[in-house]
């Protein structure tokens, strides 16, 4: 066999396949299986449980992973930051949140290399877009992890660099392999979109349990259509349909984030605008002070005009939180993530 199996990614039918050919039981398979998604082992030597025979055989066929982790950076608050590097040479930063008070350990992964949404505040669509992530690359971003820190991944949430709904198919697939493979509630799965309305309303037909969140950062279509040019394509009053839609199929309730920009879209005037708009949307807010990234002029807003924004919000019967920021000393924080080398 000129090509070697990847094996990180795969389902258990498909290393069933790999080790039916070395004439190998479903029962190896099983085993390999949950060395790579419940072990997280970053090599076929580690799989102490197969024969030293086996584990010979099966490296001539096989290997783990081709992922390099080009960087790692970690920051102050115990976020980490990589650089992963793939065969063809193209980069992703994937990010590890963790919370002190709380077992949750969530993935940040990326769904594209670069960006063609390109929002003005964000760092990763200067590069523009360069490829779709292989349903297996997306995957692949939660595993280096794992083997990295040896903490099992227990959210996930597509929100790093790429707009998840334009590669669908393989964030689909990534899903059901978080889901099936690494034993992942659907509920702790959370997709982001800027607004592609068709695929919201085929994400709604679909009917699953994950979590959809729109990045909508204005409360009128002038201010919206400065931060986003998605907004010229796919405007707020369609979107707003499309968001009934999605929870009129589902049941489920949206999350809405919002980057608050300080004298941008922090105002009192904007939080009554955006309460009227989203008055009947079945959702929850999560504000985002922004991160200032060197390439615009946006600042952060006062904490007091933070709280002040929250507190109209709540007093429309939302629920609403303010993110805490993590990473932002080493570029991790929301639209920081570039995936390149400076």
């Amino acid at each position: 066999m000129s090509s070697m199996h990847v094996l990180s990614g795969l389902n258990l039918e498909e290393i069933e396949s790999v080790t039916s050919q070395l004439g190998a039981s479903k029962f190896r398979a099983r085993q390999i299986h949950n060395w790579i998604y419940l072990k997280s082992v970053s090599s076929i030597d580690e799989m102490t449980d197969l024969s030293k025979k086996f584990r010979d055989e099966l490296n001539k066929v096989a290997k783990v992973s081709e992922i390099k982790i080009k960087v790692k950076q970690e920051s102050a608050d115990g976020t980490i930051k990589y650089l992963l590097e793939y065969p063809d040479g193209e980069c992703v930063e994937t990010v590890l949140m963790r919370f002190d008070n709380r077992a949750n350990l969530t993935a940040c992964v990326s769904s594209q290399v670069g960006c063609a949404v390109n929002c003005s505040f964000c760092a990763t669509g200067k590069r523009g877009f360069i490829r779709n992530l292989t349903y297996k690359e997306i995957v692949e971003q939660v595993l280096t992890i794992q083997r990295d820190t040896g903490l099992k991944v227990t959210n996930i949430v597509f929100m790093g660099q790429g707009e998840p709904l334009l590669n669908l198919d393989n964030v689909l697939k990534a899903m059901q392999i978080f889901n099936e493979d690494f034993q992942i509630g659907a509920r702790r799965l959370t997709v982001s979109t800027s607004g592609i309305i068709p695929k919201i309303r085929a994400l709604a037909d679909l009917d699953m349990q994950s979590t959809l969140a729109l990045s909508l950062h204005a409360p009128n279509h002038e201010i919206r259509s400065k931060l986003m040019m998605i907004e010229e394509k796919y405007p707020m009053d369609e979107l707003k349909k499309a968001l009934k839609y999605y929870v009129d199929k589902t049941g489920r309730r949206i999350t809405i984030e919002y980057l608050l920009i300080k004298n941008l879209n922090d105002t009192a005037e904007c939080a009554k605008q955006l309460a009227i708009y989203l008055k009947d949307v079945k959702c929850n807010i999560n504000l985002i002070p922004y991160n200032p990234t060197e390439k615009n002029d946006y600042q952060r807003p006062s904490n007091n005009s933070i709280m002040k924004f929250k507190y109209l919000m709540e007093h429309s019967g939302k629920k609403v939180t303010v993110r805490l920021e993590r990473g932002a000393d080493i570029d991790a924080a929301c639209g920081q993530l570039r995936g390149k080398v400076d």
